[in-house]
């Protein structure tokens, strides 16, 4: 058997047999469905390589996860300790197990996830372990934490969702804009995530942005999701995956933006994110997912247009409307420095005096590098006291050499 596929297979399946197991027994057991669905994986695992994968390993999947559950509810009713497990609904149903009744539960399932009764981080951690099948070793990772921190943060967010009574259901008509903003927000910090990751070494996670965007995609497919803010937070995320190929070496190492060969980019994706923001452009409501993923689609742009680096500076400067961070104003500054010279961008951003700051040091490298070599100098080794990859570590001694 081929040693890759249960691997692929946990990705995409774990959440679809999870999801469906909850709308059977209800979110607030959410740890006993995936206790099912990983003994449904260890199942296949021990199966496979002696018995050949089956001709549908997906169908297999679901067919032993379904019979593991039912195995556990003629227990509890044998043992009278039916409050245990609630059966909500026919767990022969075929339909629910179907193509649409699969795609129906992962969607009820991202918004149960994003109640905003939980706090961010427990929102995005769920995500990872739910929606991406992250190991707590992974999710510890991806959030600079002790796995033992997060199986306590997963535990306390399982409780909150336990106690609330929070259902797998849509959200009511008056609901569904704040619901999807909070859906929207989770599923971008899981792109972020992947974009820029200190988790096992890898910078760039290109299989959780492809997940995060295959969600999008799923967003998408319900009507009152289909918003403009949800089609320019797609097109957002298609502008930079469609850097990927020319953003990182085959060792690892971060290839920096103005030193990509555009000729890697992929063309299709900018296309499609063009056609996305395009649609999303209805209408008179404006988000911070339309403003990025106009600066995204500026950088798909080629130098010899004189109005990019001032368009993107404007939007940045826009964007500071929808909340600071440390990214918006430092990526700012740079544009700054493309339009009004390194003078000026210096001294904007040494007035922020973010001395613990890797990217701040990484920009002020950049913006001594012509006219102060050994200033340069200085903040790129500040800048490798402080970065935790190996590819960043990598870049920033090549820069120091």
């Amino acid at each position: 058997m081929d040693q890759v596929d249960v691997p692929h297979l946990f990705r995409s399946e774990f959440r679809r047999i999870t999801s469906s197991l909850c709308r059977y027994h209800g979110i607030a057991h959410l740890q006993l469905a995936e206790d099912i669905a990983s003994e449904t994986f260890l199942a296949a695992l021990e199966t496979w390589p002696y018995r050949g994968k089956p001709d549908n390993p997906a169908a297999w999947l679901h067919r032993v996860a379904r019979n593991k559950a039912l195995n556990l509810l003629k227990r509890a009713g044998r043992e009278q300790r039916t409050d245990e497990v609630v059966l909500a609904t026919d767990m022969t149903d075929e339909a629910a197990w179907s193509t649409d009744g699969l795609h129906d539960s992962q969607l009820r399932m991202m918004f149960a996830l994003s109640h905003p009764s939980l706090p961010a981080e427990s929102q995005v951690g769920l995500a990872l372990r739910i929606l991406c099948g992250f190991g707590i070793q992974e999710i510890a990772s991806a959030f600079l934490a002790s796995e033992e921190t997060i199986s306590k943060r997963l535990y306390r967010a399982r409780e909150i969702l336990r106690i609330k009574g929070v259902q797998m259901e849509f959200p009511e008509t008056t609901q569904i804009s704040q619901r999807l903003d909070a859906v929207l927000n989770t599923l971008y910090l899981l792109y972020s995530e992947g974009y820029y990751s200190e988790c096992h070494d890898t910078v760039l996670r290109e299989d959780l942005c492809f997940e995060a965007m295959h969600l999008v995609r799923m967003l998408m497919d319900y009507p009152p999701a289909n918003t403009p803010a949800t089609r320019s937070l797609y097109a957002l995320m298609c502008f930079h995956a469609s850097r990927f190929r020319a953003r990182k070496q085959v060792t690892g190492e971060l290839i920096l933006y103005n030193e990509q060969d555009r000729s890697q980019w992929d063309h299709a994706l900018i296309a499609e994110g063009s056609h996305y923001l395009h649609l999303a452009s209805s209408g008179d409501i404006l988000t911070r997912y339309h403003v990025e993923a106009t600066i995204a689609w500026w950088l798909t742009v080629d130098e010899s247009n004189t109005s990019k680096w001032p368009s993107i500076l404007s939007l940045y400067e826009h964007l500071q409307h929808f909340g600071t961070s440390p990214m918006v104003l430092l990526n700012r500054n740079y544009a700054l420095y493309k339009v009004e010279g390194a003078a000026t961008a210096i001294s904007e951003t040494e007035k922020l005096g973010w001395m613990g700051n890797q990217f701040y040091h990484a920009l002020l490298a950049v913006l001594y590098a012509p006219s102060d070599p050994v200033r340069s100098q200085e903040h790129y080794q500040e800048t490798l006291k402080l970065v935790k990859t190996r590819g960043d570590i990598d870049l920033i001694r090549k820069k120091l050499t």
